[in-house]
């Protein structure tokens, strides 16, 4: 099967992972050509340090003939616009996290893709890796039985301690819920089905936050958006969850996330992470004495494998089958972080359209890393 050719927009913090594992481990199944981004040094050091080529400006990446696939690695409050114009131009698009900063931005881009018969992926892919799919087996064996509630927590006090430009995570497009709640309820989508309706709190405890980074400690960041939210949600199985994020909890133990069954439940590892703390991972049954420490030993990448969301849209349009971080579970999330505030505004339950019609296809069993899969 012919390889897809991935460009990048881009070139900041989160691309060295990708650029990476890119032209690392999954080498053999993409090829990277090019990448891009606003400040010329920026792309040509990228350029250089991955052996790939820079390209001038974003017009330039998307005119070239060869690249199939753009990878928008950009700052949430231009998604929208970036994934527009990489589908305009026929490209297939694979989005960081968010998908967009608003509902309506993310149904125009979700509708052109569909006008223009290219697909949208979106971070995060996390939920790929060996710690949520090894949970992910265990559900679908039927370890806990049938799924009653998902929990999640995420707690600190903030990016400012320790982020070079920590501005954009306090405005609109920022706070902890877009910013993190991804990666939590992307993996509690895909261990416990799409979400349909959604209630919520929100405040915030400061309306500015002094920085203590080295290079800019003294700085003040205006604060535009919630920070600590709390979200309430039905999913599609009868099952319900909350979800807790805030950047104003100076420490917490409350457990990431836990999946509750009629039969038992499960502590599950970090959503940030692809496996790596896999010591998290743990199971009651009915009658135990203790909670048992799961292996993740039947599932390639436990640890840091960003890009593996975008190389299974690679293979996935050549093996013309569904992908599994796909635009559709994007938008469930995305209207859910959405629903949480509004709700907590409006004190009325938002319901979720139903685009994303069920959890993406579990991950294989057995692979080795590196290996192409279905």
């Amino acid at each position: 099967m012919e390889k897809k050719v991935i460009g990048i927009v881009g070139c900041g913090v989160i691309s060295d992972i990708y650029l990476k594992n890119l032209t690392g481990i999954f080498k053999d199944l993409v090829e990277v050509k090019s990448c891009t981004d606003l400040d010329p040094v920026r792309r040509a050091e990228k350029a250089e340090a991955y052996g790939i080529e820079a390209a001038d400006s974003l017009e330039v990446l998307l005119a070239d003939p060869e690249i199939d696939i753009i990878l928008n690695l950009t700052t949430p409050p231009v998604h929208a616009a970036i994934d527009l114009a990489a589908i305009r131009a026929g490209k297939h698009l694979f989005s960081e996290k968010p998908l967009a900063v608003s509902l309506k931005e993310a149904a125009a881009v979700l509708k052109e893709a569909r006008l223009k018969g290219v697909r949208v992926g979106c971070a995060p892919d996390t939920f790929l890796g060996a710690g949520i799919q090894t949970a992910r087996s265990l559900i679908d064996e039927g370890r806990i039985g049938n799924v009653v509630s998902v929990n999640a927590c995420m707690a600190c006090h903030g990016h400012e301690s320790w982020h070079p430009h920590p501005e954009f995570y306090y405005q609109t497009g920022g706070g902890p819920m877009m910013d993190m709640g991804p990666y939590y309820l992307t993996a509690m989508v895909n261990l416990a089905g799409p979400i349909t309706r959604v209630a919520g709190m929100a405040n915030k405890a400061f309306n500015t936050r002094k920085m203590t980074s080295s290079a800019r400690a003294g700085d003040s960041v205006e604060v535009e958006v919630m920070t600590h939210v709390t979200g309430v949600m039905e999913f599609a199985n009868g099952a319900v969850g909350t979800i807790v994020t805030s950047f104003d909890i100076w420490k917490s133990e409350e457990p990431r996330i836990e999946v509750h069954g009629t039969e038992g439940s499960l502590s599950i590892p970090d959503p940030n992470t692809f496996g790596s703390n896999a010591n998290d991972l743990t199971l009651f049954r009915e009658g135990a004495a203790a909670w048992e420490r799961i292996q993740i030993t039947d599932f390639s990448y436990a640890n840091n494998s960003r890009g593996l969301g975008v190389v299974d849209m690679a293979l996935a349009i050549g093996q013309e089958r569904p992908h599994r971080a796909s635009g559709d579970l994007a938008g469930n999330v995305l209207q859910a972080m959405l629903g949480f505030e509004a709700a907590a505004i409006s004190g009325t339950y938002i319901s979720l359209s139903d685009g994303l019609k069920a959890k993406p296809a579990a991950m294989e069993k057995g692979l080795a890393a590196g290996a192409a899969w279905k």
